[in-house]
């Protein structure tokens, strides 16, 4: 609904309808994944067919609420991540179909980890200098980012913004791993890309996606990478 409506400036907070028929859906005919199923892609009043890509981010949400708490169970952690990978899916997303980052969704996002980071400091007796690492992420993500777009003009400061706020939310260390992992599956997908033919040297790609499933795959196995990385 956000991915859908935010680019086009519709109230998040409007009622759910049809926009073939414009009939009102009701909640009980909003289930995630469900409600597809039961309506077989199809709008209950008109039969339009519904994108089936609104399910599989619904899916692949869900999932991804499911293995955190399966990996921290429910606490501090579960809901800072899940807070944190729910708006980085609509920004990544929206930035796939627009190639734009709306600074309002950045915004709520910064405010949300500045919130987190006080609360693991003040609430969770986490100390000062620990809690610093997250402020360090940030400068670091913004800083690596920053440089590539004046030196290269290759990416947008949109980028920069959704690296710097990844940052408060990783923390230092984890934020290195972040970096590393977007250029590298973002080099990657790029290139099956181009060799595919689905787009061209010169045409742009929009980097957020990578940052977010580089950030994903960062909090489920970044401290492993590093692991890995300093012992060899």
């Amino acid at each position: 609904m956000c991915v859908y409506r935010i680019p086009k400036d519709i109230s998040i907070y409007k009622q759910s309808y049809c926009h073939n028929c414009n009939n009102k859906i009701k909640w009980y005919d909003l289930i995630p994944v469900v409600s597809y199923i039961l309506f077989k892609g199809k709008c209950k009043y008109c039969g339009e067919i519904i994108s089936i890509r609104n399910t599989l981010i619904e899916l692949i949400t869900g999932t991804l609420f499911l293995l955190f708490y399966l990996r921290f169970g429910v606490g501090f952690e579960f809901f800072k991540y899940i807070t944190f990978v729910s708006i980085l899916i609509i920004i990544g997303m929206i930035d796939l179909d627009t190639t734009d980052v709306y600074d309002n969704i950045v915004l709520i996002q910064l405010f949300l980890g500045i919130i987190f980071i006080m609360f693991n400091c003040f609430f969770l007796k986490t100390s000062f200098n620990n809690s610093l690492t997250y402020l360090y992420g940030a400068l670091l993500g913004g800083l690596v980012f920053s440089i590539i777009v004046i030196l290269t003009r290759s990416m947008g400061w949109g980028d920069v913004e959704v690296c710097t706020v990844c940052g408060l939310f990783l923390g230092l260390k984890l934020t290195i791993v972040m970096i590393f992992l977007s250029f590298s599956i973002g080099g990657i997908l790029g290139l099956v890309l181009i060799l595919l033919k689905l787009k061209s040297r010169k045409d742009y790609i929009p980097f957020v996606p990578f940052i977010a499933l580089a950030s994903i795959v960062t909090l489920f196995f970044g401290n492993d990478i590093l692991y890995f990385y300093l012992l060899k």
